[in-house]
């Protein structure tokens, strides 16, 4: 049976906060079904907007990050080439009838820039306006607060059945499939805790 949804973990670098003022470097993408199983990763590097500037702070970080920033220079291409590829993608991958879900963490900065390039480029998100904040979802399952909700700790609740296959580099690919494993790990364990639940509740 085809999954109801498709689970797209993205991520992104950018020479700065904003799309438009700044430009979006680096996109990689990770999808996964619903029962976790890797469904494909999409990557590529963009060539700067040429009416953008790189924000100052911004690129006082990346010189921190020399080899992510080495990785997010390398075969760029036009925004106008990736972005309509990327979207076709997006939408072969989850298949006809099936909804592509946009995951982050956070979500705010990632699809930001990614429904902006889409709008830009594209015309339309195959996302329409929706996106899974990991964060959100992580501070609903361990009952914390959202500030508190770190990836450490949700690593550790999950160590059990989550094995990362990249760890954060600012590398966007990598990042994609270790958010996007994480995600699907949470989604097994909130399955499992709810199905407790529900048989605790059958036999009082």
């Amino acid at each position: 049976m085809k999954p109801a949804e498709v689970y797209f973990s993205v991520d992104i670098e950018a020479d700065g906060p904003i799309p438009g003022a700044n430009s979006m470097l680096s996109l990689g993408c990770a999808a996964f079904d619903p029962e976790g199983r890797a469904l494909g990763t999409y990557s590529a590097n963009l060539k700067p907007l040429p009416q953008a500037t790189p924000d100052p702070r911004t690129m006082s970080w990346w010189a921190t990050q020399p080899t992510a920033w080495q990785a997010c220079q390398q075969n760029q291409r036009e925004p106008s080439e990736v972005m309509p590829e990327f979207a076709k993608w997006v939408l072969s991958t989850a298949g006809d009838g099936v909804k592509p879900v946009f995951a982050a963490w956070p979500v705010g900065f990632d699809f930001t820039h990614v429904y902006w390039y889409l709008i830009r480029f594209h015309g339309h998100s195959p996302f329409s306006h929706h996106a899974l904040d990991i964060r959100s979802f992580a501070m609903a399952f361990m009952n914390l607060t959202y500030r508190s909700s770190h990836k450490s700790k949700l690593q550790k609740r999950l160590r059990d059945r989550l094995q990362l296959t990249h760890r954060h580099d600012h590398i966007a690919i990598h990042d994609a499939i270790e958010q996007g494993e994480l995600l699907v790990a949470l989604l097994a364990a909130n399955r499992e805790q709810h199905a407790q639940l529900n048989s605790r509740l059958t036999n009082l």
